[in-house]
């Protein structure tokens, strides 16, 4: 029983942080794969899934954190030592070789049991051989019958389309047999049918064979059709791990919910159990655990908003329709109903200018915690400024605060963001954006790699260049006392 357990994580991920020049490609990540599951490490570029499914490779050390595989740790272990294998984005086959030499690559250079040596000295030493001619023969058809290539070892890959090379490279990757395949963004250089008719062929070659698939994507799609669980990534960090339905239905954050699928998201207040406060009105949902008055996000999925008569007692806003578009079946739809923008998903279309009621169910609300409800920074006050993410920032004077360590804190309503960062006291670049109904929820990553959350009534362009500015009175300035009396008894 106890080796069941020990076995049936076949990969352990173990607070895993990966620093390039000082800057974090991931940080702390925690993750649990099973020896058979289909995962898939999902999120934007940049976000650190490619990175970790390198450290699992070997190709990249872990800066700090450990990788155990089947109970063992393999942190410091070589690529070529790893019974894992890669199919890269790009393919890497070898143009000079046929099909047939590409999938026998491998096996060429792989050496396997061929019994033992009894030595003089009492000493039994393990014999190796290479795989014979036939051995390797039989080997790479079967291969290439599994990507459904039997019938092109003679091609030379040159001569293959690009869902044709994909192909070959899974073969070659599948005929040593590996307990892992890792799998980075492998269908994105093909065109859109060729991308679903191998997502198919992904996941049926997965459940014949019965190894681990670790799979890296950006795009949703792929990750909700094939997986049995997805593990959602931003800036590093693990955002949530579920299976598809769980990441899609009941998403942790906003980010989860504004990145996977389409989605109403809104700030809210949690009035108390089952009952929330959304622009304006008290409605009922099923969440309840939050503290009361509690500032939260909610995320409503365009399928679960229901157009109504103006008149139905269900009705719970009232909005015009003010754009359209027919999908074949079914309608997708914008309703203005209190300044927010509702993406609505319904069978029976409304002509736009039409005014409608919108009813949303309780199970239809889902609520989250905010990822920040104030931006923070620890810092030390001098000269009626403090300094935050590497700029000096002006303060309302307090000659009892110099040289003492504060806490400076200041709403997302009052950061105001200027076009032109030669014009701001922080400067940064745009990260992410999220319409919110009568604001954008900006996060401008600045250049000391720090976060700040800003308000604003316009719509910005990811990775804009900006300036931030806060007005000194709207900068609130706390003694971090406990903290000088922890430094003082070091």
């Amino acid at each position: 029983m106890s080796n069941r357990k020990t076995f049936d994580k076949i990969i352990e991920l173990r607070n895993v942080t990966k620093e390039f020049d000082g800057v974090t490609a991931v940080d702390d990540a925690n993750i649990s794969i099973r020896r058979g599951e289909f995962v898939t490490l999902l999120g934007p570029s940049g976000c650190g899934k490619t990175t970790i499914l390198r450290m699992i490779a070997g190709f990249d050390q872990p800066t700090k954190g450990a990788i155990i595989f089947s109970g063992k740790d393999i942190t410091d272990t070589p690529p070529q030592k790893r019974p894992v294998n890669t199919v890269f984005q790009r393919y890497a086959l070898f143009p000079h070789l046929t099909v047939f030499g590409n999938v026998a690559y491998g096996l060429k250079l792989k050496k396997i049991p061929a019994g033992e040596k009894k030595n003089k000295d009492g000493s039994v030493k393990q014999l190796f051989r290479k795989y014979t001619k036939r051995e390797l023969t039989e080997q790479v058809s079967a291969a290439l019958r599994l990507v459904n290539l039997e019938d092109y070892g003679h091609r030379h890959v040159d001569t293959l389309s690009g869902g044709q090379q994909q192909r070959v490279a899974l073969a070659r990757a599948l005929v040593i047999k590996p307990e892992v395949l890792l799998l980075d963004e492998p269908l994105s250089a093909l065109d859109l049918k060729m991308r679903k008719e191998m997502q198919l062929e992904l996941k049926k070659m997965h459940s014949e064979l019965g190894i681990t698939f670790i799979f890296v994507t950006h795009d949703q799609e792929e990750a909700l059709t094939m997986s049995d669980t997805v593990v959602v990534m931003n800036d590093g960090v693990i955002q949530q791990v579920g299976s598809p339905q769980k990441i899609y239905d009941e998403p942790e954050n906003a980010f989860v919910a504004n990145f996977i699928g389409e989605s109403n998201i809104l700030s809210a207040v949690m009035a108390e159990d089952y009952r929330v406060n959304i622009l304006g009105k008290t409605l009922e949902c099923v969440d309840k655990g939050f503290a009361k008055n509690e500032p939260v996000d909610i995320v409503i999925r365009p399928e679960d908003l229901y157009l109504v008569p103006t008149d139905n007692p269900k009705a719970l806003f009232i909005g015009t329709v003010i754009s359209g578009v027919f999908k074949g079946e079914h309608y997708d739809m914008t309703v203005l109903a209190e300044g927010y923008e509702f993406s609505v998903t319904e069978f029976n279309g409304s002509p736009v200018g039409k005014e409608v009621g919108l009813y949303i169910p309780p199970d239809g609300i889902h609520i989250m915690k905010k990822q920040r409800i104030i931006n923070e920074f620890k810092t030390e006050y001098s000269d009626g400024c403090v300094e935050i993410s590497g700029f000096s920032v002006a303060v309302i004077p307090d000659e009892n605060l110099e040289c003492k360590k504060v806490l400076a804190s200041f709403e997302f309503d009052d950061a105001v963001l200027t076009d032109d960062e030669e014009d701001g006291a922080i400067r940064g670049n745009i990260f992410s954006a999220l319409y919110k109904g009568r604001y954008y929820q900006v996060v401008v990553k600045t250049d000391d790699d720090e976060d700040i959350f800003v308000n604003t009534p316009y719509e910005w362009d990811l990775n804009d260049r900006v300036g931030i500015n806060i007005a000194s009175e709207k900068i609130k300035l706390t003694v971090l006392e406990e903290e000088e009396e922890e430094e003082q008894g070091e």
